[in-house]
């Protein structure tokens, strides 16, 4: 058996979600996933996972990630560690990489509720 080391963006799953954008390299690990996010504005969708982990690096940028209604300011080569069952829902400018272990699974994810843009903190009226 020929093991695989190595996945490119190319051939990655890239979408948006909720104002983030997403390459999801599904392939090669069972127990977890690997994520590019990049976000303009912020995520906004509030939501929390029932059994996985949401492991965040923060490679450039900075926001804000509100955990179960905690402000948690981040800036590049911040870790944001992030257990079950905590609802995640961030505004701000960043890069980053996503780890979710075990393996993101769509039914093991629950929405709480769409964010208004208003509720960012960076959001600049006109």
């Amino acid at each position: 058996m020929v093991r695989q080391y190595k996945f490119t963006a190319a051939r990655a799953d890239k979408f948006n979600k909720h104002g983030i954008h997403l390459t999801v390299y599904h392939e090669g690990v069972k127990g977890a996933n690997m994520v590019r996010v990049s976000v303009k504005k912020g995520h906004f969708q509030e939501f929390y996972d029932i059994k996985s982990w949401f492991i965040y690096y923060i490679i450039k940028g900075q926001g804000t990630f509100f955990l179960n209604g905690q402000k948690v300011k981040t800036k590049a080569t911040d870790l944001i560690v992030i257990p079950p069952k905590t609802r995640i829902y961030y505004f701000g400018k960043m890069e980053m990489v996503l780890t979710v272990t075990p393996a993101f699974n769509e039914k093991n994810e629950r929405h709480v509720r769409m964010v208004d843009k208003s509720e960012n903190p960076y959001y600049k009226k006109k």
